[in-house]
């Protein structure tokens, strides 16, 4: 990272210091120091030089501390895909939930991924040229990192990272031009990783591999699943070059995620973070709409999920907080139902992809014979397996249950009733007579349920399918950037970039196609 970069982290610390949410934890850490006090040729010796790795995995979705991670991910994508909502009225309830994006919060989610991922990663690829092995990996996890920054805030500085043009600015990838490179990384990653196989020689990751400790075949297939997951993303805008990229994971060798073992799950040497942010600081509990959804199947997913509400009118329910409503007091809403405890960081799991696949077959993509109906069928059973919930074809043969209307006990005008075109009329049970549109808001739906508790994703596939059906906010203070009913579509530009780099945010801008607020869509989300 350069040092105009350094300084930005810096001085980012200083400027959000009084913009942390409440009882948040103010131990910051050091941006970009030194990974080691030994020289590069003495690091190399043993492998050394590559405990960046660790960082960088950690640094996907941040571990520690959990204030970070609430404000990388729990504060926006959290909230934005219905999962979670805090009953906290941060800042006078004038904030990410109603719309009035904060600054100082959304800056750690930009500064995180640079810190963490793209600053070692450069460290690596500096350091790292006589170890093709290492800078294979490398690829598949500085995507992983990455994509997910772009689809929050959309065009983003990689390709050019570090590298000042002569007006001292570092220019941003348009989405277009992103995704091709993410394409030709994982391309390159995989075959790196191939090469390698092909020695005979053991893996050498393990002692620095946070998910899969040196499996090497486990990366390959966590890598093919990554790329059909943003050959599934880009395919309303750009259909031919999402089924080429999302074929070549369907029809590779090793294929793709199949079952739990090889779930892309971050260990964890502390608590899981949101179990701070959840029961330390009561700063989040159930969103709304899984109450409405996994009530309304009466999924037995839910107890896995959360934790019955203790508000004494609504005590033993499931009961959960709709996002963007006008909230007084921290303590209306405490009472609603919270997350139960969680372990690993989970970033993806085979149910994901069996959910990939089932939409790949309903876009006429080469499946190896495998249908929608039988991927979507396969991942609802894998899901129910992951959480040792047996048979699931109960559940799967269900075509009465739907969502149920949300009631709020607190505040009536916040509930939906029967009928309203935000409550899912969806069933579980697949119908291969329905149009395409109802089954791919089928095979969405579930795919939320199953990636849970990922918010960022969700909150991806919900903007480019418009699925499941989420509740508008109640109050938008987004003084008209952001549209009720569409929603938010992505995440400002911060304000270090305008500072510092304000050539660079320039060309993210302009390669946006809209102004830089939240309710400008990104290149993929053409609906």
């Amino acid at each position: 990272m350069t040092i105009k970069y350094k300084f930005l982290g810096f001085l980012l610390v200083f400027l959000t210091l009084t913009m942390i949410p409440t009882g948040c934890n103010k131990d910051f850490e050091e941006y970009n120091q030194n990974p080691t006090a030994l020289t590069n040729d003495d690091l190399k010796k043993d492998y050394r030089i590559f405990e960046p790795f660790k960082t960088m995995i950690r640094g996907i979705y941040k571990h520690t501390p959990p204030w970070q991670t609430q404000l990388q991910q729990n504060l926006i994508g959290d909230v934005y895909s219905g999962y979670m909502m805090p009953p906290t009225p941060f800042a006078g309830n004038s904030n990410n939930m109603t719309y009035n994006l904060v600054d100082g919060w959304n800056t750690w989610a930009f500064n995180i991924s640079y810190a963490n991922v793209m600053s070692p990663a450069s460290f690596i690829e500096k350091n790292g040229k006589d170890f093709p092995e290492f800078l294979a990996w490398l690829k598949i996890v500085k995507v992983e990192g990455m994509h997910r920054l772009a689809d929050m805030f959309g065009p983003i500085m990689y390709s050019q990272y570090g590298q000042l043009d002569a007006d001292g600015a570092i220019a941003y990838d348009c989405l277009p031009d992103l995704y091709e490179t993410f394409f030709r990384e994982l391309d390159e990653g995989i075959a790196g990783l191939e090469a390698f196989q092909a020695t005979g020689k053991p893996s050498p990751f393990g002692r620095f591999d946070e998910v899969y400790t040196g499996d090497i075949d486990k990366w390959i297939k966590f890598a093919n699943t990554l790329r059909l997951r943003l050959a599934i993303r880009v395919s309303k805008i750009d259909p031919a070059l999402a089924k080429t990229q999302g074929e070549k994971s369907l029809t590779h060798p090793l294929g793709i995620i199949t079952v739990n073992d090889e779930n892309f799950t971050v260990k964890n040497d502390i608590d899981h973070p949101v179990n701070t942010i959840n029961t330390a600081w009561n700063d989040v509990r159930m969103g709304a709409p899984m109450e409405s959804i996994l009530v309304g199947y009466e999924d037995p997913r839910l107890p896995k999920f959360f934790e019955p509400a203790t508000q004494t009118n609504v005590a033993g329910e499931y009961k959960g907080i709709r996002q963007g409503i006008d909230i007084s007091s921290k303590d209306t809403y405490i009472g609603f139902s919270k997350i139960a405890p969680l372990g690993n960081v989970q970033l993806m799991v085979a149910a994901e992809a069996q959910f990939l696949v089932a939409e790949a077959a309903l876009r006429g993509w080469n499946t190896n014979g495998v249908t929608a109906q039988q991927a979507y069928e396969n991942a609802v059973q894998i899901s129910f397996d992951q959480y040792g919930l047996g048979d699931a074809s109960t559940y799967l043969n269900d075509d009465t249950k739907k969502a149920l209307p949300y009631v709020d006990p607190n505040n009536a005008a916040n509930s939906l009733p029967a009928g309203d075109p935000h409550i899912s009329t969806i069933t579980v049970k697949w119908n291969d007579g329905d149009d395409f549109e109802t089954k791919l808001e089928r095979i969405i739906t579930q795919k939320w349920i199953a990636m849970f508790p990922d918010g960022q994703e969700a909150w991806s596939e919900y903007r480019r399918t418009g699925y499941p059906k989420l509740f508008p906010v109640m109050v938008n203070n987004s003084g008209g950037e952001i549209d009720t009913e569409a929603g938010i579509k992505r995440v400002k530009y911060i304000s270090g970039e305008y500072s510092l780099n304000p050539k660079g945010v320039k060309s993210g801008v302009d390669c946006l196609g809209g102004p830089d607020t939240g309710g400008t869509p990104l290149w993929w989300d053409v609906d």
